[in-house]
């Protein structure tokens, strides 16, 4: 992907790497349908742990596939947390999931409630223990959320919550103001808070 070296917005696609991120999304999607179907039985088998195993798998092929296409591939510095905790990371785009997510044994994720709706995707994501979000009832919402949280770590352990302070994605360079979903988890669950840094979006930019 060409881009000015002295700026750190990714220049325009061109054709062939518009076909290459085809061709990815395709390799990807069929991927998803067949290693989703195939690990239903370890799931079963293995509740919560059998479908951290799938995750762990799924997300290393895409990392693969990626690297395969595009010639993208990610490190990751630091030693990846393996407790109960709160990976509070930047979000440039759809690589530092994946990459983040890979990184430690039993991520879990705060999101959309139309996330976990996703086909094959949204099922393994209840299964592994991420927790949906109603973003209409704001503070109300994370509460309860910390009320799960505390439940989980009580009852199974809550691994990894990696959660986005801004709330979006942002691109190389940009500022946006932080949310306060970090600071209310973190109060009302004791976890302690990891921070991740990230550049994928340098080379993987929205879009």
């Amino acid at each position: 992907m060409s881009r000015h070296a002295d700026s750190p917005v990714p220049g325009r696609l061109g054709p062939w790497q518009y076909l290459q991120n085809a061709l990815f999304y395709l390799h990807v999607s069929v991927a998803t349908l067949l290693m989703g179907a195939v690990g239903i039985l370890r799931v079963i088998r293995h509740g919560r742990a059998g479908a951290n195993r799938v995750a762990t798998g799924w997300i290393g092929y895409v990392l693969w596939a990626a690297k395969l296409h595009m010639g993208v591939s990610c490190e990751v510095r630091g030693t990846p947390p393996t407790g109960d905790c709160i990976v509070a990371a930047k979000h440039q785009c759809f690589l530092d999931i994946l990459a983040i997510a890979h990184a430690v044994p039993e991520r879990n994720f705060i999101m959309k409630r139309e996330v976990m709706r996703v086909p094959v995707m949204g099922w393994y994501a209840y299964k592994v223990g991420c927790i949906p979000i109603d973003r209409t009832r704001g503070r109300d919402a994370m509460r309860a959320i910390g009320s799960t949280i505390n439940r989980r770590i009580a009852e199974e352990g809550l691994g990894q919550l990696i959660i986005y302070p801004e709330g979006t994605r942002t691109r190389p360079g940009e500022r946006r103001s932080y949310k306060h979903g970090v600071g209310t988890i973190r109060a009302a669950t004791g976890l302690p808070v990891v921070p991740v840094a990230v550049n994928a979006g340098l080379f993987w930019p929205r879009g």
